[in-house]
């Protein structure tokens, strides 16, 4: 059940991607009055699953999940109708429009995803506005895992920054470790003076690949009482820190729930710290599962709300702020240094990203995600992708000059040999990583 709602959650985000973009192609081809043979949702070789024809386009929905297209007239495209092309020249093919028409049916794919990612996000941010956990909560510190040890941190360490930059929001700062072409800097408090870390760029691959930026760093959270649940520990109070138990003290409550269930079914000696200054002890039962019968105090989220009309310059920031880090990791992949290379993943690592339960903000984070992914690897200016096919109309807008038909046939057949390797490595490094190593 569970990996059948990532099933759905793929195709479906899948489907409105490809959707949106080919779209976008149709629409601005319709706009200059450019004949549209057939609009598809996936690939159909030699069939479709189903197909239905109006006015002069067959609109369908393909079998092989790899994509999808608008075939437009008079375009040298993946369709590769090199037969039509050696016809008369029609008024509503696209090759007998400007250049500057073509160019916009081009990019109208691209500018489409990154229209859907801003409304996405402008969607989220008023619906559920920005929740995240801040550095400035984290009073007592971190505890790393075996990683970040390995880095240097301690555990008690408070961030103060990286590379000259305030730390914030965790997420970003965990980020911004692993997607990085240089050494980091950081510096963090600790015990009460502050340490400049470096950490070299091959520690921090290292750990990017053996995946140690999970679980990187959790708050230490202190052992505050929110509720009392059992009568045995009925001295407590809402607010109430427990700060030692027996002889122990300075731990978080993780560390004291450890110290708990090693003493499960014993007594232990409590000491609470009161409205921040009485200190008080007495005994208290554990019971055999380790625990005092109390409810903790979690952590202090943020949340940040908009208004609509806020939601509106939000999310079309939080798009550039997507773009610009999806920019710097693409930038990344083709420098061998980084290693990044060996971490390009197909359709089980994009599928492998959703949940297995159903949340639609978090199902609206990603498709937003992919869209903007999806966006900035077609723009690259690789024959067969819109960037490959903008670029040739762009040289002839500025020099007047139109690529030959061979040419552009040929350029066409290299793309789709640099993308037909591009999907093999990506799609092999995913059967290695999940079903081989």
């Amino acid at each position: 059940m569970d990996i059948l709602v990532k099933i759905i959650q793929f195709f479906l985000c899948f489907t409105i991607l490809i959707g949106i973009h080919e779209m976008g192609h149709f629409i601005m081809a319709r706009v200059f009055k450019i004949r549209v043979e057939k609009f598809y949702i996936f690939f159909d070789p030699w069939f479709s699953l189903f197909k239905f024809k109006r006015g002069n386009t067959e609109y369908g929905l393909g079998w092989l999940p790899l994509g999808g297209y608008v075939k437009i007239a008079g375009m040298i495209d993946e369709s590769m109708d090199t037969e039509q092309m050696k016809q008369p020249v029609k008024q509503d093919e696209f090759r007998a429009k400007p250049a500057w028409q073509r160019f916009l049916v081009m990019i109208a794919g691209v500018v489409m995803n990154v229209v859907l990612a801003v409304a996405i996000y402008i969607g989220i941010c008023y619906t559920w506005g920005d929740t995240y956990f801040s550095n400035a909560d984290a009073k007592w510190g971190y505890n790393f895992n075996e990683a970040g040890h390995k880095l240097g941190f301690h555990d008690g360490d408070r961030l103060v920054s990286i590379d000259g930059e305030e730390a914030d929001d965790i997420n970003k700062v965990v980020n911004s470790l692993i997607i990085t072409e240089s050494d980091r800097s950081v510096v963090v408090e600790r015990n009460g003076r502050q340490v400049e870390l470096i950490l070299p760029l091959d520690e921090l691959i290292s750990m990017r690949q053996q995946k140690g930026y999970e679980n990187f760093l959790l708050p230490r959270i202190p052992f505050l009482i929110d509720s009392v649940v059992n009568p045995t520990v009925a001295q407590l109070r809402k607010g109430d820190e427990i700060v030692a138990i027996d002889n122990v003290s300075g731990l978080d409550f993780a560390g004291y729930g450890q110290y708990l269930k090693a003493h499960a079914g014993d007594s232990v000696l409590l000491t609470v710290l009161r409205e921040g200054d009485m200190l008080f002890e007495f005994k208290a039962p554990v019971s055999e599962n380790g625990t005092l019968g109390v409810i903790r105090k979690g952590l202090a989220l943020r949340t940040q709300k908009y208004t609509f009309l806020e939601a509106i310059p939000a999310g079309i920031q939080r798009t550039g702020k997507v773009i610009s880090s999806y920019w710097d990791q693409l930038k990344m992949i083709v420098q061998p240094k980084t290693k990044m290379y060996e971490e390009l993943g197909g359709f089980i690592s994009i599928g492998s990203i959703f949940p297995s339960t159903w949340d639609w903000q978090d199902f609206w984070m990603k498709t937003a995600f992919l869209s903007i992914i999806l966006a900035v690897m077609n723009i690259l200016p690789i024959p067969g992708l819109d960037g490959g096919h903008a670029i040739f109309t762009f040289w002839e807008m500025i020099s007047g000059r139109k690529v030959s038909d061979k040419v552009l046939e040929a350029a066409q057949y290299v793309g789709l040999i640099i993308i037909l390797f591009l999907l093999l490595y990506a799609n092999g490094n995913d059967i290695y990583r999940f079903f081989i190593k």
